[in-house]
């Protein structure tokens, strides 16, 4: 350990070059050099997020007086001897001497919100932040030591690629480091990447796409070939914000962007909500138990074409309702990685009574244009492969993962079968069905057909009192087999959609009775509500041995079809 830096923005001293007036490469305004620095180098005329160095992102992104950089022992290799206009060695040494750093990334230790955490940072300054044997050889034991530590990684990348005056050792970085997140992963340790701009090459192809979670700055630029090298090899112009973090947040491809004043506080959410999960307690005085129908003769008879209808309702709270009104937290998490971003299915680590969880559900909206942005609520295999993405993070994590699910099914397109619809939900049944940690899905309005299985393999299963549960719409069902739509009242009858009937069934658990009227007409009743809910059947669950919980998992849908009785587990 070397030396402690202070927290905080980037310092303004009476004679540093911030006193003067600074020009935006941007939008060519001129901001005094103070009220830039105030501004964390962000443009206040465009917005533009100017460069930082590695020892400013540290004071930046960690507490204050936490901040203990360590520089381990380098070999000052060249191994091909290298000589462009200047001989490596000679180079390297410049980058050294103009920038006060050993290599192109500062590692330290501190921490983000009070909780420990590794980083290691990079320095475009240096070389152009290129990766070579040094950069490697720090990220690998940042890593390390976050092993050692059991601490949260973060990355901090900024690089134009791999180090060329190094060959294919340079190369050998990208397998060295992406292994070492490997190992990461088998610890249940997280990793959060944070990309600034630029981010291309091997940094790019590797540990800075590696991270369970990917953030980065606004307008910044990451990919594995330059913008340069593309045009001239398809020789014609790149569409407008190609590779930028906008154009990748729209295809899935990284979790979120957040403006340089929000990183800290955004960057402490995730470590708190990442850790290992407590086991959790309902609210003292709040009866959680009392909140949970477990006997079909408690509910009341209700008409199930009704109930249909009150399931459709689109005044019921959806899942980003319940986030807010139900969880303590929630930071949503975008992506498959593949290159999709679903918007009916949303997602991410969430607190739950003071209890991390990962938050998974479906998302219709209240309104027309809201309904149509998020597909109806119908996932494309994009949404579920981020809903597998964002499970098997909770599974590495050790965080129990709820799921909320109110949707028609899933999205029966021509591009959802393109991109194997039935193989995502087909993938996401297993993981479910395989996940190591607590799970419990909540039906909260319409749970259609095999669209809303995918979300509801779980240790328990509960349903609001006026939500539906069903292989088929009545529609669907009435058309079919009654070649007559209009027959839906009768088909709704006939499938047993309704809450009584499938908590008979044994298709649910238990079922949590809606206020009053009704959920449309208190959201915030209906919340509190299936917050007790939760919290309840969390805390028999992580009670519960995994060995355990496996296992009656199993036993739960393999006696579907075996009981003699009503097809359904013994109650």
């Amino acid at each position: 350990m070397t030396d402690t830096l202070t927290g905080g923005p980037p310092a303004a001293g009476a004679g540093s070059p911030a006193a003067g007036w600074r020009c935006c490469p941007g939008c060519r305004s001129v901001t005094y050099g103070r009220t830039l620095e105030r501004n964390l180098r962000v443009c206040p005329e465009c917005g533009r997020h100017q460069p930082l160095t590695a020892p400013e992102r540290l004071a930046m992104l960690l507490d204050e007086g936490s901040v203990v950089t360590f520089e381990p022992e380098l070999a000052d290799t060249d191994p091909l001897g290298f000589t462009d206009t200047l001989p490596y060695g000679e180079r390297r040494a410049t980058a050294r001497a103009r920038t006060g750093l050993t290599e192109a990334v500062l590692c330290a230790t501190g921490t983000l919100g009070g909780r420990p955490v590794v980083a290691a940072v990079m320095d475009f300054r240096f070389m152009g932040g290129s990766l070579g044997g040094g950069v490697g050889e720090l990220i690998t034991q940042a890593g390390e030591l976050a092993l050692r530590e059991r601490r949260p990684l973060l990355i901090v990348s900024a690089s134009g690629g791999a180090r060329m005056q190094e060959g294919a050792l340079s190369l050998m970085q990208m397998a060295k480091t992406s292994q070492m997140l490997g190992r990461l992963d088998e610890a249940g340790l997280l990793t959060v990447s944070l990309v600034t701009d630029p981010t291309f090459g091997g940094v790019a192809a590797s540990f800075a796409t590696l991270a369970d979670v990917v953030v980065a700055e606004p307008g910044a630029r990451l990919g594995f070939a330059g913008p340069r090298v593309i045009e001239q090899t398809i020789r014609r112009p790149l569409p407008t914000g190609f590779q930028t973090a906008e154009f990748l947040l729209e295809r899935g491809l990284i979790d979120l962007i957040c403006p340089r004043g929000e990183l800290r506080a955004t960057l402490a959410r995730l470590v708190e909500m990442g850790r290992p999960s407590p086991e959790p307690v309902p609210r003292p005085g709040r009866a959680g138990a009392a909140a949970l129908v477990t006997d079909p003769a408690e509910l009341p008879e209700r008409d199930p074409w009704e109930t249909v209808r009150r399931a459709r309702d689109l005044g019921r709270p959806s899942t980003l309702d319940y986030a807010r009104l139900a969880f303590d937290d929630f930071l949503e998490l975008h992506g498959d990685r593949l290159g999709k971003d679903c918007p009916a299915i949303v997602g991410g680590p969430a607190l739950l009574g003071g209890t991390p969880v990962m938050l998974v559900g479906t998302q219709k909206g209240h309104t027309v244009g809201e309904l149509t942005a998020r597909e109806f609520g119908m996932a494309s295999p994009a949404g579920y492969r981020k809903a597998a993405r964002l499970m098997r993070l909770a599974g590495k994590l050790g965080l129990p993962v709820v799921t909320l699910i109110d949707t028609p099914g899933a999205h029966p397109g021509l591009e959802a079968e393109e991109n194997g619809q039935a193989f995502a939900i087909a993938e996401n049944l297993r993981l479910m069905a395989g996940l190591a940690v607590p799970s419990v899905a909540v039906v909260t309005g319409e749970g259609g057909s095999g669209g809303a299985l995918a979300l509801a393999v779980a240790d328990r299963v509960l349903m609001h009192a006026d939500a539906v549960y069903s292989v088929i719409s009545p529609e669907g069902c009435a058309a079919i087999l009654w070649n007559d739509a209009a027959a839906a009242p009768r088909a709704a009858a006939a499938l047993g959609v309704d809450s009584a009937r499938l908590l008979r069934l044994g298709v649910v658990d238990a079922v949590i009775p809606e206020p009053g009227p009704g959920a449309p007409d208190d959201a915030l009743a209906t919340a509190e509500r299936l917050r007790d809910a939760l919290l309840t059947v969390l805390a028999d669950l992580t009670r519960t041995p995994a060995a355990e919980r496996g296992a009656r998992r199993y036993a739960r849908f393999r006696a579907f079809g075996a009981n003699p009785t009503e097809g359904g587990p013994a109650r």
